[in-house]
């Protein structure tokens, strides 16, 4: 049969035929369901093969219309909207509306659009209460963890997912308040006032008045560093099933209301290997301390004693699109901030790396978190806001790839399968005949 896998199962001799499903692109997304797989069984009481697969290298959990990369060729592109395109051509809010509504907006819808979000941005002064009670050197991810998920206590309607206006309303509020709530928690981890939303502002300069603001009347953000800022929620606003975006749709699964799911995703988000990944890249550098060290450190990292952070991606087998932009976007950051001694080490790194057969052997490219953590640092960014600046964009991906698992009728509740490997069945021991036992 065409465009079918036959398996034969050589402890039976018994042979299987699977349908293959087909994405977009048949060369990439070419899948079996693994639940196929049951029918192959060694006897009647069989439970029947499983498919094992730690951290998903090589398994689909869902059917999405919203993210499509292609790593060997270096691709993104958001609804089949290029990265590039859509970073150098249109502003956050705008592929915000395209990742949620699947087309990019008109000139009224987006004007609407803007003006629902810029509505919800304070929050309620009980939340304020809420992040007072955090010391005073509480991370700023985790205050942001913390208070996402008591946002589902304030809105006790968001529970009623299957309403679409409801879940609508509430991407206005979790869209809109993420960059209150983490300009918050930077302000109470430094001991400094809140600085209230400057509607007038847009979404991102905003969010530099409630970081920044000091005694001023009005904060007026530097114009390039406000458009990288937009640049940069535009790279990191989704990016397909990855590990937090895995989280929003495994914790959605139950049914919650979106904001537990949100704060679950921004967990998961927190860790080092996630959101965490541009802060050991800076960390990295600083290491390194100036370029005539550079080599030095390369020898150590292709004997094995060290890594190449920010190197390297699950997905991306050739140059991280999304590093492309931020390289280019970089001298712009500098000419404002002034040049910063990392950037130097870092370009100095890529050029040597990029050159050397054992990187290139290894498919080892720059990705995104390469140069974000040193614009963001230019910023004037600590590194502890990091994480919490990419859960900021990121929060419309959660809401597009919760939403899409909500309207799939083939989905239910996560509830992965595993292979035993503990004790079989064994007697029960008392107490006082197990100090004899070894």
């Amino acid at each position: 049969m065409e465009n079918s896998l036959t398996v034969v199962d050589n402890r039976t001799g018994k042979q299987y035929n699977f349908p293959i499903m087909y994405g977009t692109y048949p060369n990439y997304g070419a899948a079996i369901r693994s639940a196929d797989l049951r029918q192959i069984k060694a006897s009647e009481d069989d439970f029947g093969l499983l498919g094992y697969d730690p951290a998903f290298l090589n398994t689909a959990s869902c059917k999405s219309k919203v993210t499509f990369i292609d790593g060997e060729r270096g691709i993104l592109r958001y609804r089949g909207y290029s990265i590039e395109d859509l970073a150098t051509k249109g502003n956050y809010l705008e592929v915000a509306y395209l990742l949620l509504h699947g087309e990019l907006p008109t000139h009224d819808q987006l004007a609407d659009w803007t003006k629902n979000i810029m509505h919800h941005v304070l929050i309620h002064e009980n939340m304020k209460k809420f992040m007072d009670g955090f010391l005073y050197d509480a991370h700023p991810m985790g205050i942001l963890v913390g208070t996402v998920a008591a946002l589902s206590t304030l809105y006790p309607e968001a529970r009623n997912i299957s309403d679409p206006m409801v879940r609508r309303m509430q991407f206005y509020r979790l869209i809109a308040k993420m960059p209150t709530i983490a300009a918050f928690a930077y302000r109470h981890s430094i001991g400094m006032p809140y600085s209230y939303p400057d509607c007038d502002l847009g979404y991102t300069g905003n969010f530099f008045n409630m970081m920044f603001k000091r005694t001023e009347l009005k904060y007026q953000p530097d114009p390039v560093l406000e458009k990288a800022l937009d640049i940069l929620f535009i790279l990191h606003a989704d990016h397909e099933q990855n590990c937090s975006a895995s989280a929003m749709r495994n914790v959605g699964s139950s049914l919650p209301d979106p904001y537990v799911s949100i704060a679950a995703a921004a967990a998961a988000l927190y860790g080092p290997l996630h959101g965490g990944a541009n802060e050991q890249v800076l960390r990295m550098l600083r290491e390194i301390g100036s370029k005539d060290k550079i080599p030095d450190y390369i020898k150590r990292v292709k004997s094995g004693e060290l890594k190449l952070m920010g190197f390297g991606h699950r997905v991306y087998k050739n140059y991280d699109p999304r590093a492309k932009i931020l390289k280019e976007m970089a001298d712009q950051v500098f000419e404002v901030t002034g040049k910063n001694e990392l950037l130097n080490i870092a370009l100095e790194l890529e050029r040597i790396a990029l050159e050397d057969d054992y990187f290139i052997k290894r498919r080892l490219y720059p990705n995104v978190d390469f140069y974000s953590g040193i614009i963001y640092q230019a910023m004037n960014f600590p590194v502890d806001m990091f994480p919490v600046l990419f859960a900021i964009p990121r929060t419309v991906g959660w809401l597009a790839q919760w939403e899409e698992m909500l309207n799939d009728p083939e989905q239910k509740i996560a509830r992965p399968r595993q292979v035993y490997t503990g004790y079989d069945c064994r007697s029960y021991v008392p107490m006082e005949e197990r100090n004899s036992k070894v």
